[in-house]
């Protein structure tokens, strides 16, 4: 498994803190003011303006030609409140895991982790083997039909560079998207939750957040109004390639002991 150090970006020398997004789904109008913004900066392909009868959804998931999605989920009244359904919005993307398994698999070296912690595809040494896209817990990667390469979010790296903010949290309106050092947005988010609670809406919480979950937490982590399940996101992540070391390790024993087996057998043979 690929070691890394979520506080830096380790492997490089005097690197900057690792960045990040904050996604506060509480204050998202579903604009998509980030999908259009992405698409321009990273001459993402259209993907066409298909109504697929889920609410306002055009785009469906992240994929190859959809680097950022908002969601809309439509939740019917609940009791007593009236005849007004009630709207969730989330603007997903690639989560950038502390411990990715797409780093793990891939043979090229496609995938690497840059020096701000942000995990990116190289699309001209991609050989389009495709090992990424089932590897990813959150099924992020996704495979363009006309070339068969891996595509995702790069967390506009050709714009961290240069000092400049990813290009969806620079076109959010109501700063839904929040782009920063990683663990001051951890701070920030943890203080927005205490003040919905306080405000009373006690079903705010973080995902994606804890450095102690199944994928090391994620450099892209949300705030939610309701259960993962509810906005499409598995419950408790964790990276697919956990248990390569112990699996390699079994086989490996397996592999010496039906060589011994063989040797002893040969030798038995020829006495």
């Amino acid at each position: 498994m690929v070691a890394y150090d979520p506080a830096t970006a380790s492997g490089y020398v005097d690197a900057p803190p690792r960045m990040g997004f904050f996604t506060d789904t509480s204050v998202c109008i579903g604009c998509k003011a980030c999908e259009v913004a992405c698409k321009e900066w990273n001459a993402v392909p259209a993907d066409g303006f298909n109504l697929l009868g889920l609410s306002y959804d055009n785009t469906g998931r992240l994929d190859a030609n959809s680097w950022r999605h908002v969601a809309f989920i439509e939740q019917p009244p609940a009791p007593g409140g009236g005849d007004d359904p009630r709207w969730l919005m989330m603007s997903n993307v690639c989560k950038h895991c502390t411990h990715a398994a797409c780093l793990d698999v891939c043979p090229t070296g496609s995938l690497f982790r840059t020096e701000f912690g942000t995990v990116v595809v190289q699309e001209d040494i991609c050989n389009g083997c495709g090992y990424c896209i089932p590897a990813c817990p959150y099924g992020v990667i996704d495979q363009r039909k006309d070339d068969g390469r891996a595509w995702k979010c790069t967390m506009c790296y050709d714009r961290l560079g240069d000092g400049l903010t990813p290009a969806c949290a620079k076109a959010c309106p109501t700063e839904s998207i929040q782009y920063g050092e990683l663990s001051e947005l951890r701070s920030r988010a943890a203080s927005r939750v205490d003040a919905l609670h306080e405000a009373g809406v006690p079903a705010a919480r973080l995902y994606g957040h804890d450095p102690d979950d199944g994928v090391g937490g994620d450099g892209a982590f949300f705030l939610l109004l309701d259960e993962p399940e509810v906005y499409g996101l598995p419950p408790d992540p964790v990276v697919t390639t956990r248990d390569l070391p112990t699996m390699w390790k079994s086989a490996g024993w397996a592999a010496l002991a039906m060589a011994a087996s063989v040797a002893v057998s040969f030798l038995g043979r020829k006495r």
